[in-house]
Parts: structure tokens; C-alpha cells; sequence
């Protein structure tokens, strides 16, 4: 079965608190050759903002930082199409399931993964990734949870991108780098510099494991 994240292994994370910022965030992307966006719920402007960028045909947009049933709501009226959560809360997954929408749950620890696995879903956020050793947390996992593979979240950037992107267990990561403030600010043609490196550094790693495979 495909995934709505096939073909989307960058999933740039953004918090836009203006309309400008999420035209620019949203533009630059899809010229940099990004077609997704997780807008954090983090911020007064961020439904606003993914209403504004929701509906457009060339860029999937989901909710992310969803911590309860109402926020899913609130996400999925503002055309989220799919939700994010920084821990696994069971009712966000069945809010997310009933609207027929992706979740990714954030997980940690085999408790986490499991109580995922049991609610079916094959696919998790692994957050916070980079606070701990998130490559080797992501090795162990892989041989005990076969069959689940992760969005690493938090500590990826542009320099350890790939290495992330190669791992097996990995279907996309998060990237935070791509939707900041300043890089907002700086327009469109900011934030499509940025998301055509990392689409190029991803495309280079898809290569090379689809010749491998």
C-alpha cells in the first residue's frame, strides 16, 4: 500500500506566523523541488497559515505539535492531510484514523513503538532523534520492530541529512532547518536554495540505494 509520504523524503517543519511568511515558505518549496510541509501548531498564525497554503496542488500540508483531540480538529478543518504529535496519545491516532488521514505519533522507547504498533501504524516519528543517538537508536530498532521505519525528528540538518536518508529504518526526516523564521523572512528564493540542497542531497541517497536494491 502507498504511503502519503512515498516520493517525500524531506518533510520541512515551520512555524509561519504571517501570511507573507507562508506564501514564502510554501512557494520556495515547491520551487526547491519540496512538495510537503508539516506547519507545528505552535503559534497563534500557524492554522491561519496552513489555510492559507491547504488546497494548493503542488504541496501536501499536514498539522504538526498536535497534542489532543481538538487541535486534530482544528488541523484537519484547516485542511491538514496528515497530523503530527510530539508523543503517541491513542486518541489523536484514532481522530487522525476516523478522518482517514495519516498520523505519525512521536515515539522514544519500545513501550512507545509498541502501544504504536498495536493502534496499526507501520509508520512513526522518532523524536527527540538527535538528543538520543538517534542512528544508533535507529539500528536497534530496525531488527526488533520489523516492518516499522521512522521520520527522525530533531538534530538533522543539511550535514548529517543523508546519513539519515540511508538508513533503512528511515521513510523521511523531519527538517526544522527548512522553515525558520529568518529563512521565511528572507523570501521565497531563500527557502528554495535551501529546500533544492537538501532535494538534491535526498535525490543522490534514493539513487544510490535504488541501484543497490
Amino acid at each position: 500500500m502507498s504511503s502519503l509520504f512515498e516520493g517525500h523524503p524531506i518533510v520541512p517543519l515551520s512555524t509561519p506566523s504571517t501570511t507573507a511568511q507562508a506564501e514564502a515558505l510554501a512557494d520556495g518549496l515547491v520551487a526547491g523541488g519540496i512538495g510537503i510541509v508539516e506547519i507545528a501548531l505552535r503559534g497563534d498564525g500557524a492554522l491561519a497559515a496552513m489555510r492559507h497554503i491547504a488546497g494548493r496542488p503542488d504541496l501536501v500540508v499536514g498539522a504538526g505539535t498536535v497534542l489532543d483531540v481538538e487541535q486534530a480538529q482544528q488541523a484537519l478543518d484547516a485542511g491538514a492531510q496528515f497530523l503530527v504529535s510530539p508523543g503517541l496519545s491513542a486518541n489523536v491516532v484514532r481522530a487522525g484514523q476516523r478522518a482517514g488521514v495519516p498520523v505519525l505519533p512521536g515515539t522514544l522507547t519500545p513501550t512507545d513503538i509498541t502501544a504504536a504498533r498495536e493502534l496499526g501504524l507501520t509508520q512513526l516519528k522518532l523524536f527527540p532523534a538527535g538528543n538520543f543517538g538517534g542512528l544508533a537508536l535507529l539500528g536497534t530498532y530496525a531488527s526488533v520492530f520489523r516492518g516499522i521505519t521512522f521520520m527522525p525528528s530533531g538534530g538533522i540538518t543539511p550535514a548529517n541529512l543523508a546519513e539519515h536518508l540511508e538508513h533503512p529504518a528511515v521513510f523521511a526526516v523531519s527538517g526544522s532547518w527548512l522553515g525558520g523564521a529568518k529563512l521565511l523572512d528572507a523570501g521565497a528564493d531563500a527557502v528554495a536554495a535551501a529546500a533544492r540542497e537538501a532535494s538534491e542531497i535526498a535525490a543522490q541517497v534514493l539513487q544510490t540505494k535504488a541501484a543497490a536494491a
